[in-house]
């Protein structure tokens, strides 16, 4: 049987977007979002580069990056598709926290010279990871790997900031332990699109590396939040908060409740 590939359209873009033939996809989501959509595979499957959404942002400026992937090849990848939509120069790359899918891929940006931003803890917690992704995820970091090839942010967010891409504000927001120790989302303010992270896993069962009571109690925070669009780290965008997030919720509570009822 032929292998049908599911056709995505956009205001601008027609992108072909299939896990079978894991062509790196890029479609604008929302008015200057453009997102690339990670793949389901295991963290064992040779595309495991791949498994995390990434994008950027375009303003009347400049462009922000939201995310690099697991290797410095999906980097490039995701540069190459950023020159081919616009020549606006790269002035920030936006790291949501310090796990392998969602930063390897800095390397690739250092010759635009962008501000490389995270959360106030990321880049201890790239210092502490150093070795170990120089030890697992050596391959996707280069032909000649070295502690040089793992890219620390220059600036660290320790309040909700925001910038401006030009006409374009967008809003970083850094949240407590939780998922990981360094989440921090990213608003487009212009149009109520939300850039999640791993704060948000849809069809995928989420990772912990913070707490699991931390995370319980922010996605009550963002439940708060009035948004159009939802961007999670992994999974389908979604058109509301209570669709991005229910599913989480009911995992992480049962996590919560059963892990009580068999510690009593």
């Amino acid at each position: 049987k032929k292998l049908i590939p599911i056709i995505l359209l956009s205001l601008s873009h027609i992108v072909i977007a299939s896990d079978a033939d894991h062509d790196f996809n890029i479609i604008e989501v929302a008015e200057g979002n453009y997102l690339h959509k990670g793949i389901h595979v295991s963290i064992d499957d040779h595309n495991h580069d791949s498994i995390a959404n990434i994008g950027f942002i375009v303003g009347e400026r400049c462009i922000a990056v939201i995310d690099t992937g697991g290797s410095i090849d999906i980097g490039m990848k995701l540069l190459k598709k950023i020159k081919s939509i616009s020549d606006k120069p790269i002035c920030y790359v936006i790291n949501t926290h310090v796990h392998f899918d969602h930063i390897l891929g800095n390397k690739a940006f250092v010759p635009d010279n962008p501000e490389f931003i995270g959360h106030e803890n990321l880049a201890a917690e790239v210092e502490q990871n150093r070795i170990f992704f120089l030890e697992q995820f050596k391959d996707g970091l280069g032909p000649n790997p070295s502690a040089s090839s793992i890219i620390s942010p220059d600036i660290l967010i320790d309040k909700p900031t925001q910038l401006d891409l030009g006409n374009r504000i967008i809003t970083l927001t850094p949240f407590p332990v939780s998922h990981s120790h360094s989440d921090l989302t990213v608003m487009d303010n212009k149009t109520n699109t939300l850039w999640a992270g791993d704060l948000i896993f849809r069809e995928r069962i989420p990772s912990l590396t913070g707490s699991l009571i931390g995370w319980i109690e922010v996605m009550k925070e963002l439940s708060s939040l009035k948004v159009e669009l939802v961007i999670p780290g992994h999974g389908h965008v979604a058109k509301s908060m209570p669709i991005a997030i229910k599913q989480q919720r009911d995992y992480l509570y049962r996590l919560l409740d059963e892990t009580r009822n068999s510690i009593e």
